[in-house]
Order: structure tokens, then C-alpha cells, then sequence
């Protein structure tokens, strides 16, 4: 899967940009837009050449949550019990990532248009925004495993307010309770959330970034600092032998942009407990 229906999959500057491509319909969240999104993603952490990807629209809303447009969900004949509903598969992939994903929303961001970029690393909105989990007010439930993330980002007051009521909040309320990182022009989001990628992948290490990310995300919820301090030590203690250490000092003190040789398919430590799932 090379081209794409409802996505579009552009790569500049060692950052991929996948762009929502159903403007016409607000971005309705598909089963097909799902599939493709997995595709792209994967297609983007599997590419050495790409240190980033940004999450963004072709239109003036990021998504509007699933599409409604039959008048309901249409899953044919009842699923079967190891079925993996569109949102979740989507942002369990972004979780599992060795790159760093950018969200830059616009518009509506509702429903699976939020849920889906709950694992992203970075969510930039815009003056223009609006959120909801409004999965209450449709008799639904939440899902993208929202409620494993939101909690985690913006602790348990707001996710249950959000998520009991339903309620549309705005940027500067995401804002205050960390669900966004910054606030942009809606037509500046999307090239701020590119900058900031194209940052990460000119002064970054590749596995270093894919490490610390992963640390982050798998280890947060670990029963004890000492787990952690665990991982830590059979990191830290290799350093010496780490060429990627070494060029990272060494262009410190050469005043000079870092070549950082390591590579995510081939040097990852083996030892990391998540390493070859």
C-alpha cells in the first residue's frame, strides 16, 4: 500500500507528514482511514531515513470522530471476540513507535479525533479548536484505549469531567490541564508542529530518542523507582562503548551539529523488555 484513499503521506527533512485526507467530510473517522493510518505508521517507524512523523489534516478540522454519515455503525454481522475496534489500533501503534509523532489540530478534534492522538508525543491545537469525548452523549463508550491514556496526560479530575459529560471544552482550557502543548494560528499549527519535528531530527539521537520514549511510556507505571533505576543502570553502564555517546560529546564540545552512526533497526539494546515485541 503505496497510495492512500483517505490519508496523504508526504516526507521532507527526515519527517513524515500524514495529513487526514476527507475534507468533504469533516474527517469522518473510517475503518478504511484506520487501516491506512496503521500502514502509514508503520511504514514511517520501519524507515531509518525518517526521525518523526506529524499527524495533521488537508482540511480545516482534524476529525470530527467516527463517521455517522449511515446513521450508525455499520460492522455487519456481530465482530468476533478478537476484534480490535479502528481508534485503538491506530493509537496503540502510535504508543509502540520508535519515532516521536506530532499532532497538530485544527477545527473539531471529537470522538476517535482525539482518542487516536492521545500516544502522541507532542499535541500542538489551534486558536480554533475544539475537544470532546461526547462518547456519553451518543450512548457509546470510550475508546482508542482513551481511558488508560487520558488519566496519564491530564490526571483523573479532568479525564472523568471530560468524559462523564461529554462536554466540548476549548484550546485554553487543553491548554491549562496539559492535554495540548501549545496554542498556533490554525493556519500555523501545522507548520509549527514540522519545525519542531525537523528539530528533534537534526540534534537528536535516532535510538536514544526511541529509548527515552519508550522509557517514558513503558515504565511509568512500573510498581517502583527501582525497576526503573534497574533499566537505567544497564543503560548508563554502557556508555563508554556507546558511539553515539561518544559523538554526542564530542560535537558538544566541537560546537558542531552531531552524526549520530546508531541506527533503530540494528542497535537497540536487546535487553530492554519491550525490545522485539
Amino acid at each position: 500500500m503505496d497510495s492512500y484513499a483517505e490519508i496523504t503521506y508526504e516526507v521532507a527533512a527526515k519527517v513524515a507528514t500524514v495529513l487526514l485526507n476527507r475534507p468533504e467530510a469533516r474527517n469522518g473517522y473510517t475503518t478504511r482511514m484506520a487501516d491506512e493510518l496503521a500502514h502509514a505508521l508503520d511504514r514511517a517507524d520501519r524507515d531509518e531515513d525518517i526521525r518523526a512523523v506529524v499527524l495533521g489534516t488537508t482540511g480545516k478540522d482534524f476529525s470530527v470522530g467516527a463517521d455517522l454519515s449511515s446513521g450508525g455503525f455499520d460492522f455487519g454481522d456481530r465482530p468476533p471476540d478478537d476484534w480490535q475496534e479502528p481508534a485503538g489500533r491506530v493509537s496503540k501503534r502510535i504508543f509502540t513507535m520508535n519515532k516521536p509523532v506530532l499532532a497538530a489540530l485544527r477545527g473539531a478534534s471529537v470522538g476517535a479525533g482525539i482518542t487516536i492522538t492521545l500516544s502522541c508525543d507532542y499535541r500542538f491545537a489551534s486558536t480554533d479548536s475544539k475537544f470532546g469525548f461526547v462518547f456519553t452523549r451518543r450512548g457509546i463508550y470510550p475508546e482508542g484505549a482513551s481511558a488508560w491514556f487520558l488519566p496519564r496526560l491530564v490526571g483523573m479530575g479532568a479525564a472523568v469531567d471530560w468524559m462523564v459529560s461529554g462536554r466540548l471544552f476549548g484550546p485554553d482550557e487543553a491548554l491549562r490541564s496539559g492535554l495540548v502543548h501549545q496554542i498556533h494560528d490554525p493556519g500555523d499549527v501545522l507548520a509549527q508542529a514540522q519545525e519542531r519535528a525537523r528539530e528533534i531530527a537534526e540534534t537528536t539521537s535516532p535510538v536514544a530518542v526511541a529509548v527515552t520514549r519508550q522509557l517514558l511510556y513503558r515504565m511509568a507505571s512500573a510498581p517502583s523507582p527501582f525497576d526503573v533505576h534497574e533499566v537505567d543502570s544497564k543503560l548508563i553502564s554502557q556508555l563508554g562503548a556507546n558511539p553515539d555517546a561518544v559523538e554526542g560529546i564530542a560535537s558538544f564540545f566541537q560546537k558542531r551539529p552531531p552524526e549520530f552512526p546508531l541506527r533503530v533497526d540494528r542497535d537497540l539494546p536487546p535487553y530492554l523488555p519491550w525490545v522485539g515485541e
